[in-house]
């Protein structure tokens, strides 16, 4: 519960640190362009003067200053029309070969683009009061300040990428982190039931000879060869034990038989079998284990009372079990964590049976497993999907 509240806190973290990358960059990039944008309209103004000082120039009028401001022009794009509309004269357009095809329409239709946008500058001719009298010189943004409009777009998907691989990177990382920790717990797990087992079977040997009525030792026997099992399963974990072909109906009964010795008789726990046998490659030792992780928690979900199904079908190309009981449900927000390490809804529970059963399902045995449905005091049904093998056909 902590690990997926710390992964959640991150991952809001890094999102809101985005988000805040990406304003501040906007807002820059927005103060910087207007900034910019009234330079060039300052700068467009000069050219407009200088333009309007040429058109009325006489022998007193200094003109290498004004072919400079004229010519200092190499980024604003600018467009001089007449009263009428006609282009008179223009600068830095960018015309590709379709356009150049036909540059007097095109100059024509990109100056009146500028004029209806407002980047204009009207300079009468002389000193003539006819509104017929005067000369447009429209002009566009540089190339610099559309670039640096568009930066921070860039930028908030640059961030935007880099949030989410160091999302999968952290997720990755922590994954990698627990399953190794897993590994060893349960590889010493085992190793250290080891020792006590040995000497239980011992035990349990010389007590047979010593008192080969009893009843009981049988039922002693029995529990130690279980924990036998259990210390095997534990020792498998982390490692990649061979698959091999076996019955699934038997894998599910045993389960049902083991649960049905060690539940509470409120528990009703119904079979639902195909009549043929249905063959599976798999590791029974592991896959019974998954199926009992399921029902206990099932037994846990029903506080002692009620009826789990275990339903077996055999369909085109892969084997489904599904283990339902009527217990008080998965909250929706929580189905998607159950499988998480560490994630219970238990007081006293560890949060790891349900993600070894995962393991087991996918890692081992290339398999599916998810919570079907779910309603909280409904129930809950948990689904394995197993795909099988196909068999090439023999000649005879």
């Amino acid at each position: 519960m902590q690990w997926t509240d710390r992964i959640r806190q991150t991952k809001i973290f890094l999102v809101i640190a985005a988000i805040v990358i990406a304003v501040v960059s906007l807002l820059v990039s927005h103060f910087l362009v207007r900034d910019l944008s009234k330079e060039e309209r300052h700068k467009m103004e000069t050219w407009a003067e200088a333009l309007n000082v040429l058109n009325n120039a006489d022998e007193n009028t200094d003109m290498s200053l004004v072919l400079n401001v004229i010519q200092s022009n190499n980024t604003i794009p600018v467009i001089v029309m007449d009263a009428d509309g006609n282009v008179t004269d223009y600068r830095n357009i960018d015309m590709d070969a379709k356009t150049a095809a036909d540059s007097d329409a095109y100059v024509q239709q990109y100056g009146k683009r500028m004029y209806h946008d407002g980047n204009y500058i009207k300079i009468h001719l002389g000193d003539s009061v006819d509104t017929k009298d005067y000369q447009l010189v429209c002009y566009d943004e540089s190339t610099m300040i559309k670039r640096l409009a568009q930066y921070p777009y860039w930028q908030l998907g640059i961030v935007m990428i880099f949030v989410v691989v160091a999302i999968f990177a952290l997720l990755a990382s922590k994954r990698a982190e627990q399953n190794k920790v897993w590994v060893g717990l349960s590889k010493e797990t085992a190793h250290q039931l080891g020792t006590p087992i040995s000497s239980l079977m011992a035990w349990v040997e010389i007590l047979k000879e010593n008192y080969p009525e009893d009843k009981l030792i049988p039922e002693m026997d029995k529990d130690v060869k279980r924990l036998e099992l259990i210390a095997e399963r534990f020792s498998k974990i982390g490692s990649l034990p061979e698959p091999v072909e076996a019955s699934m109906n038997d894998a599910l009964s045993h389960v049902v038989d083991y649960m049905n010795l060690r539940t509470s008789k409120k528990v009703e726990i119904v079979r639902h079998l195909p009549e043929e046998e249905v063959i599976v490659k798999m590791n029974p030792q592991l896959f019974e284990w998954v199926i009992e992780n399921l029902c206990k928690n099932a037994v846990d979900a029903m506080e002692g009372s009620g009826k789990i199904d275990l339903t077996l079908t055999d369909e085109d190309g892969r084997v489904v079990i599904e283990v339902k009981d009527n217990g008080k449900g998965i909250r929706k927000k929580d189905i998607k964590n159950v499988f998480t390490p560490g994630f219970t809804t238990k007081k006293r529970g560890w949060g790891l049976g349900l993600s070894l059963a995962k393991r087991i399902v996918e890692e081992y045995h290339r398999g599916r497993i998810f919570v079907k449905e779910s309603e909280v005091g409904v129930g809950t049904t948990f689904r394995i999907e197993l795909e099988k093998e196909k068999k090439t056909a023999q000649k005879s």
